[in-house]
């Protein structure tokens, strides 16, 4: 069993095996703590997750890191704003988003390091690149990157077709996606009057060390010289992956990493987030307004990671309803079979391929919704009832990492689809507080002969007496 990915690099799908034989070594940038991350954000760690537990699944160890960006321009300009040390004002952020990938059931990486914690092996990593002469100082105390001095730049993002601008140096963290040429970058920034109290001492005078130096002194520091994967937004390509790959690779004279695994954006509404279109959601938003943090994850993951994924509270809506039917098929081939049976059996062997095939998820759900609509307890044997309940549950809670509501009653499940989207919709509404839509659809449902009985957590159908 092995997983075969799609790698940035060479543009192609190859198998994934670890270089040292036995454990599977990767490296996730993480976040950078100074706000609380969206759900565009999550689509990155969710993916990577279901990556993590597909690992796993096949039998190898792994050994994941992921990062956490603590000092750069955005972390020091809140922390200033909010009048608070650079370490409270992170740690508020960094233990928010610690509760949101517990809710969404996000595996905590093995290591998480953080770059204010590895300063003296960022300084290091600067020295020896001034010494091999790919960096050199500037009059004010800062240290760039030469660009010049590495010959391979742009092989990650192509930018072979673009123009390289060298000799100007970049100071700021913060790169436009879109941007076509580049230059010169910091490796470490000299003390300016609005980083306030956060600077430390090095070499060249005291400062802070530039963003995309901090995961290449970590990915060193926790995985080695060469790792077998590096990870993260498509956003991330140019040009801090492309930054990465140039001082890691002339600090050390070895390749960064065997495999680079990026997941594509995600849109809301089918636009790209914006705080100003009011379409950049979090979780606790979304928690707000009713949808629960399972239903988040099934969206997050049911798209193709290297297609754009459309973000609509409809989805989550047919989230619940997806999953709550999971549920009920579970819940009745379980009472069918009342044994256990291996995790891999045969009923879902499509599904597991789909998964084993550049991670395609909206496969293997579909492998999965064809397997249950050809099935039901009344037409198979208890025996194949115990491999597909154990199969299924492997699939759905170990390997995508769902955790599955608690069945609901018969007559829901039951009811015919007309009357489940109108529930839904309806449902939908009640969370949002529309109250007027949410009784308007109650009308309609009544008119069909249904009722609907609100829960906390979910709702029930039930057909009218005489109905």
């Amino acid at each position: 069993m092995t997983l075969h990915l799609f790698d940035t690099l060479s543009r192609s799908i190859r198998p994934l095996r670890p270089l040292d034989g036995k454990s599977f070594r990767f490296y996730c940038c993480g976040p950078t703590v100074y706000g609380p991350a969206h759900i565009g954000n999550f689509r990155t760690f969710v993916m990577q997750d279901v990556f993590r537990r597909v690992i796993e699944a096949t039998g190898l160890p792994t050994r994941h890191v992921r990062n956490l960006t603590d000092v750069d321009d955005k972390t020091i300009r809140g922390a200033e704003a909010a009048g608070q040390s650079l370490s409270a004002f992170t740690a508020k952020w960094r233990d928010a988003f610690h509760a949101d990938c517990a809710a969404l059931g996000c595996r905590p990486p093995h290591v998480e390091p953080s770059a204010v914690e590895h300063l003296p092996q960022q300084i290091a990593m600067i020295e020896t690149l001034v010494a091999k002469g790919h960096a050199y100082a500037a009059d004010d105390g800062s240290v760039y990157f030469k660009l010049s001095s590495f010959p391979g730049y742009g092989r990650l993002s192509h930018l072979d077709t673009r123009e390289l601008r060298h000799g100007a140096a970049v100071t700021s963290d913060e790169y436009e996606n879109d941007k076509e040429s580049v230059s010169d970058f910091a490796l470490w920034k000299a003390r300016k009057p609005e980083d306030g109290a956060n600077f430390w001492p090095s070499p060249w005078g005291e400062g802070r060390p530039g963003w995309h130096l901090e995961c290449s002194a970590m990915a060193l520091q926790y995985l080695g010289e060469t790792f077998d994967l590096h990870s993260g937004g498509v956003d991330l390509v140019f040009p801090h992956h492309e930054n990465e790959i140039a001082q890691s690779e002339c600090c050390t004279g070895h390749r960064l990493c065997e495999h680079w695994f990026h997941i594509t954006h995600l849109l809301v509404d089918g636009r790209k987030m914006s705080k100003s279109l009011g379409n950049l959601y979090t979780l606790a938003q979304l928690a707000d307004m009713g949808h629960d943090a399972m239903a988040v994850r099934w969206v997050l993951l049911n798209g193709h990671y290297r297609q754009p994924l459309n973000f609509t509270l409809d989805n989550l809506a047919g989230a619940r309803s997806a999953l709550a039917r999971l549920a009920k098929s579970l819940a009745a081939l379980e009472q069918h079979s009342g044994q256990t049976a291996p995790r891999l059996t045969p009923p879902v062997q499509p599904a597991w391929q789909a998964l084993l095939d550049d991670l395609n998820v909206p496969k293997a759900l579909g492998q999965i919704f064809t397997l249950l609509n050809e099935t039901t307890p009344a037409t198979v044997a208890p025996a194949a009832a115990t491999e597909m309940a154990a199969g299924l549950r492997f699939i759905l809670e170990e390997t995508l990492g769902l955790t599955l509501p608690p069945a609901t009653a018969e007559s829901t499940a039951s009811a015919p689809d007309n009357v489940r989207t109108l529930a839904e919709k309806r449902w939908a509404a009640r969370t949002a507080k529309d109250w007027a839509a949410a009784d308007a659809l109650r009308a309609e449902l009544a008119a069909l002969g249904w009722t609907m009985k609100d829960g906390k957590e979910n709702y029930t159908l039930s057909p009218l007496p005489g109905a």
